[in-house]
């Protein structure tokens, strides 16, 4: 990797997060978000891969950003 190029396991930012609203709009950027460029990280545990108190989709890009979408724990 060129030295402008993003790497992410180089030093800086590795991940965004993000308050997606309620669940419901959440799922909604979940299912269209590979439209868009973006897979899901972590699919098989969709939406609890941060534990079971977490609504959550974890996506990464062609270029390798990592944004991490959050819900609120209850419907």
């Amino acid at each position: 990797m060129t030295s402008g190029g993003h790497e992410r396991t180089r030093l800086g930012l590795k991940h965004l997060a993000f308050h997606a609203g309620n669940r419901a709009r959440l799922d909604e950027f979940a299912e269209t978000a590979p439209a868009h460029g973006w897979n899901h990280l972590f699919a098989a545990e969709y939406p609890h891969a941060g534990g079971p108190d977490t609504y959550a989709a974890y996506l990464v890009n062609t270029d390798g950003y990592e944004v991490e979408l959050v819900s609120e724990t209850d419907s």
